[in-house]
């Protein structure tokens, strides 16, 4: 018999997923870092803190992977352990803002603050959500607003130091969610007005329900102005809307070129992503209820072999 293979160490497993991250394996980096949580929690001598980054490491995979739910409980488990674990808050923040719970997006995002008020991050999204509640709440917004945590001055002279000891490479600027170059031409002042007025049209059929009258006016929009991310992920929610799945999936891919880590799109791309897949398993159960004959099973053996084998093509679809 071969010897029995030795177990991996739970930060063994925490590098692997780390290298699965970098290179966009997100379901696989997700599945590593679950099982490195196991292996953690197995040990006695466990350290808070440890525990901590694996539950943010694997909120940050389910964020990528468009799982904004599943992100948002696993920064909720980081949180308990590690209060005011600033990945955690911003990784929150960008779930929340995904789901539009701007309320709570805001919360996070002046949290990280308190914290640190260089986070460009942070300042972003508070300045976002300081827009979309003035637009959905009113002057009185504030009002409405969960409270926002104090952080003691202990914490903040901690986790400078902490920062101060990892600022050994330089970084990007942080921009909205991460961009990248686009190569699509920089459009005047006179045309991004003009496309500013049309997409402002199209979020007002929006809020009315006339989701393919904003598809026209938010498609007019990226012909004047073809680098303006929002209009992309607006649009893919329109298409969701109308069950336009795979238009929302290019929409998204568009944002993606221009802002890599452009959270609303990856979290519309994996939604239009289930609705495919829930259609592909309904129109097999169609095929099976209505032509069960020998001839026809057959059929749906083929049918149901091809949407596994693209599903698995498809496993890790987010970049």
């Amino acid at each position: 018999m071969p010897p029995k293979q030795k177990s991996k160490s739970w930060a063994e497993l925490k590098q692997a997923g780390n290298e699965c991250f970098k290179t966009g394996q997100y379901g696989e980096a997700t599945n590593l870092y679950s099982q490195a949580i196991k292996a953690l929690e197995k040990n006695s001598k466990r350290n808070p803190e440890d525990l901590a980054i694996l539950y943010s490491n694997r909120a940050a995979s389910y964020l990528k992977d468009g799982n904004c739910g599943e992100c948002v409980k696993d920064c909720n488990m980081s949180l308990e352990l590690s209060q005011f674990n600033v990945k955690s808050l911003l990784r929150r923040a960008a779930a929340y803002e995904a789901l539009e719970r701007y309320r709570q997006a805001y919360v996070d995002y002046k949290t990280a603050l308190q914290i640190d008020c260089n986070i460009a991050a942070a300042h972003d999204g508070t300045n976002r959500m300081t827009k979309a509640l003035t637009e959905t709440d009113g002057p009185s917004w504030r009002e409405k607003l969960p409270p926002i945590p104090t952080v003691p001055l202990s914490v903040k002279e901690k986790l400078a130091q902490m920062s101060a000891g990892n600022a050994t490479q330089p970084s990007p600027t942080p921009q909205q969610n991460g961009t990248t170059q686009t190569k699509k031409p920089a459009p005047s002042d006179k045309e991004i007005k003009k496309a500013q007025a049309l997409k402002e049209e199209g979020n007002a059929l929006v809020k009315k329900g006339e989701h393919k009258k904003a598809i026209e006016k938010y498609s007019q929009s990226l012909k004047h102005n073809p680098r303006e991310v929002t209009t992309y992920t607006n649009r893919a929610l329109c298409y969701l809307s109308v069950k336009q799945y795979r238009d929302a999936i290019r929409d998204c891919d568009e944002a993606l070129v221009i802002d890599s880590n452009n959270v609303k799109a990856l979290y519309r791309r994996a939604q239009a992503h289930k609705e495919l897949k829930v259609r592909a398993r309904v129109f097999i159960i169609a095929l099976q209820l209505l032509i069960p004959t020998q001839r026809n099973q057959t059929l749906v053996s083929k049918v149901s072999a091809g949407f596994q084998g693209k599903q698995q093509n498809k496993k890790h679809f987010l970049p």
